[in-house]
């Protein structure tokens, strides 16, 4: 029989999060089913293997558990919060490794259907959906660059021998994504979804 006057599952995300940063054993299991799958979605998105984004979510839910009451709600709902998490962690562990080499063509492929996982429909109605637009609105050529450099981790000297361009192309390349992405990012046109 549950303590709680509602059913836990009935409760509102940022009730569960209050419940998870008290260590309450029921609230931590209801906030983790709540959310395992949409983080675990952003996890493998992002990774693309199923053990290192199970790790990943893991690594979430701790964080989750540990910054529980710092929440600011103002900034985002739970579930972006936690996507954020999820996301930062899953590129830092990209950065982390080795980048393999990808074909020019395949990167093509890969830059094409950025948007067309069903982990991005986890993702759509929040941030991250918002990034993927914007470096899908790159000429093609800096969101080459900038993914090579930002998801894959190589040198501006790798992306100029792999695209056989000079070093200061590329160099001009990733810098211009980059202050694209900033200014379209930064735009007050870009909306806060109705908050």
């Amino acid at each position: 029989m549950s303590r709680f006057p509602v059913s836990v599952g009935r409760l509102p995300d940022e009730a569960l999060l209050s419940g998870l940063a008290t260590g309450d054993p029921e609230l931590a299991v209801t906030f983790v089913r709540r959310f395992q799958h949409t983080v675990f979605g952003v996890a493998i998105a992002v990774i693309g293997d199923p053990q290192l984004a199970e790790d990943i979510a893991q690594q979430t839910f701790e964080r989750a558990w540990r910054y529980a009451q710092i929440y600011d709600a103002r900034r985002g709902s739970v579930r972006t919060w936690l996507m954020a998490i999820a996301h930062n962690l899953a590129i830092d562990a990209v950065r982390s490794r080795r980048p393999e080499p990808v074909a020019p063509e395949d990167l093509d492929a890969m830059l094409g259907v950025i948007g067309e996982t069903p982990e991005q429909h986890a993702l759509a109605a929040e941030v991250s959906s918002q990034l993927r637009a914007a470096v899908a609105e790159l000429p093609r050529e800096q969101g080459r660059a900038l993914v090579m450099a930002g998801i894959y981790g190589m040198t501006a000297q790798q992306i100029a021998d792999w695209e056989k361009i000079p070093l200061g192309t590329a160099k001009t390349r990733i810098r211009t994504a980059m202050g694209k992405l900033r200014s379209t990012l930064a735009s007050p046109n870009r909306g806060d979804h109705g908050k």
